[in-house]
């Protein structure tokens, strides 16, 4: 995939991933696989909570089920890389990222739904930018597997934001968009005490 066919990502987000996390992962792509997995596993996981928190909206659940399949099937993926080099799966803490993004998630509905969308957005499309970084950067199975990866997180950050439209209904979302933009940019340029597939560049040498 050419890096021209996610211009419209980039442009989501409010900053490119800095150079020192782009680093980080190159030099420890076992940890970087390993907490790749765990992504995919919680993604699928987060798409079933939601079909069943909303089970009413039928087009939101049609959506979700297949959006955890495809989920599930990239960890089943993940998790075939590993095997092949021998790096046995753990379940990892998780970085500040996806707690910091839920902070600003309100707690009444429909705002609860249109934000958990729209942080969704976000996660999804910060995975496909550094995606994108890292394949040039990689071994060639592991850089082919994450090209590969591309066009579907970015149908998943294009499917949340519409899905976010959609709860939304004629509220314009953008200011909501723009609060999380910066607190996603806030996120990603300061730094972690721990690398992880979504965190900040690490300030210390990388260790799980």
């Amino acid at each position: 995939m050419r890096s021209t066919d996610i211009a419209p990502v980039r442009a989501f987000l409010g900053c490119p991933t800095p150079e020192g996390w782009i680093a980080a992962a190159v030099a420890e792509p076992a940890l970087l696989l390993t907490d790749h997995a765990n992504c995919e596993k919680k993604a699928a996981g987060t798409a079933l909570n939601l079909l069943f928190r909303y089970s009413s909206d039928t087009t939101l659940m049609d959506w979700l089920s297949r959006l955890a399949r495809e989920e599930l099937r990239h960890f089943e993926q993940v998790l075939a890389i590993m095997k092949k080099r021998g790096i046995p799966f753990r379940t990892l803490g998780a970085a500040r990222y996806a707690g910091g993004l839920r902070e600003l998630v309100r707690t009444h509905e429909p705002a609860r739904l249109i934000d958990t969308l729209i942080a969704g957005a976000f996660i999804e499309a910060r995975s496909c930018e550094r995606f994108a970084a890292l394949a040039p950067r990689l071994d060639p199975e592991l850089g082919t597997f994450y090209t590969r990866l591309l066009s579907s997180e970015a149908r998943h950050f294009r499917s949340y934001l519409t899905a976010a439209e959609r709860a939304a209904g004629s509220c314009d979302i953008s200011s909501r968009i723009a609060e999380f933009r910066a607190r996603e940019q806030e996120l990603i340029e300061a730094s972690d005490t721990e690398f992880r597939f979504h965190s900040g560049p690490p300030s210390m040498p990388v260790a799980a």
